[in-house]
């Protein structure tokens, strides 16, 4: 792989005005990095790529590439664009073996992240760059949030988040995993206890419900539930997965490394419609998933899915084919249509609004209806990349600093 990152890296053409980094929702300077990484400087080109996004190794490898950094390339208008996520990796899985926090002065106020995802990590590591004493919440016993318990490892392998946590605690964040936040301590109680801002970044873990009979039988489940820990899961040998995102290709090529032999994903609409990733779906298919659209389902039954074709009509609906009605076999259903936040911290928190959808109303700044509470992150937007959840993490950190500064005024 070595020799394959040189020669592409010096396919760059090192442009006067960078396409691939106006194409990148936080701007990363990746025409500098892999400059730097060819003039033999690959540690200040891992330091210059964590500077603008701290989670620049787990980016390079979940990132849409081919919309953004790639997908703007040059090279890419008659031929192949220079793989940026694969140098971006090479450059930052270097990097994490080299990284020294340094001295950091600090101010002696506490700040409180809750919720370790990609959007409490990125800001742990610029808060505590900026000399706060952050403390990091995490309901489970291991950060990372949806990058640990949401994306497959063979896609996110977990040990990098086990390097980020090292980074963390170099940096003097200290971590308390078990702690459910708005069960037994709450915000009130950080608040309490001398913490001069929060941060909410608590991810959505509720998944949506089809609505349909026999969701609460014991072959079915949900897909955040079963890409937590696919392991504790039976599924049998044939399994229907519902829905068209990339966490259904995720539930289905999971599935197919832990034992099921036939995984048919379910699509409500034409398969041009489907919302993953071009390059998930044609590893799904590679991996012997199958692909059926327009098909609705109706009910989850003993022997798997009561299910109808459909078609659309001339006002845009989506119709029952009349005689389509059917039974698709299958040992175990999962359930991949999305997930909302869990409402546990907003209720027993005053002061705090929410959207219809349960999610936190917040400024473009992430701030809260409460004074010194903020948010950012799926528990704001709903699921989005990763690298989204980082872009608004700096302004967050931006505004969570100029609010704590104010305190001084």
């Amino acid at each position: 792989m070595k020799e394959t990152v040189i020669d592409e890296a010096r396919r760059c053409l090192q442009c006067k005005n960078p396409r691939c980094r106006e194409g990148c929702p936080i701007h990363t300077p990746i025409r500098d990095a892999i400059g730097l990484l060819r003039n033999n400087q690959i540690k200040e080109a891992g330091a210059l790529l964590f500077e603008n996004n701290p989670l620049s190794i787990v980016c390079s490898l979940v990132c849409p590439q081919e919309k953004q950094c790639e997908g703007h390339c040059v090279l890419g208008l008659k031929g192949i664009p220079v793989p940026v996520g694969m140098i971006e990796n090479y450059i930052s899985d270097y990097y994490l073996n080299l990284f020294e926090a340094g001295e950091i002065k600090r101010n002696g106020k506490k700040v409180a992240i809750v919720g370790s995802g990609p959007a409490g990590i990125t800001i742990s590591i610029l808060l505590a760059r900026r000399g706060y004493d952050v403390t990091l919440f995490e309901a489970r016993d291991q950060i990372g949030g949806i990058l640990r318990y949401g994306i497959p490892a063979f896609r996110l392998p977990k040990d990098i988040l086990d390097r980020l946590k090292k980074v963390l605690v170099k940096m003097g964040v200290r971590i308390r995993p078990n702690t459910n936040i708005g069960a037994n301590l709450t915000v009130d109680d950080l608040f309490r206890d001398g913490y001069k801002s929060i941060f909410l970044g608590t991810g959505v873990w509720r998944p949506y419900k089809l609505g349909i009979p026999g969701e609460s039988l014991g072959n079915c489940c949900y897909a955040i539930e079963y890409l937590q820990n696919p392991e504790v899961y039976d599924l049998g040998k044939r399994l229907l997965v519902i829905g068209g995102g990339n966490t259904a290709m995720d539930v289905a090529r999971t599935a197919l490394r832990h034992g099921v032999r036939e995984v048919k994903i379910l699509f409500f609409r034409p398969k041009e419609e489907l919302t993953a990733r071009k390059i998930e779906i044609d590893y799904t298919l590679m991996d012997g998933a199958t692909i059926e659209e327009c098909v609705d389902t109706k009910e989850i039954v003993d022997e798997g899915a009561v299910v109808v074709d459909v078609k659309q009509g001339e006002d845009g609906q989506y119709y029952e084919v009349e005689g389509s009605r059917r039974i698709e076999k299958a040992d175990h259903v999962i359930i991949a249509i999305g997930q909302g936040p869990r409402s546990v911290i907003v209720k027993s928190t005053k002061g705090v609004e929410t959207d219809e959808h349960g999610l936190l109303c917040v400024d473009e700044q992430g701030r809260t209806t409460r004074p010194g509470l903020f948010a950012a992150g799926d528990v704001v937007t709903g699921a989005k990349t990763v690298v989204q959840a980082v872009r608004l993490s700096k302004e967050v950190a931006n505004a969570m600093d100029a609010y704590m500064q104010s305190l001084d005024d």
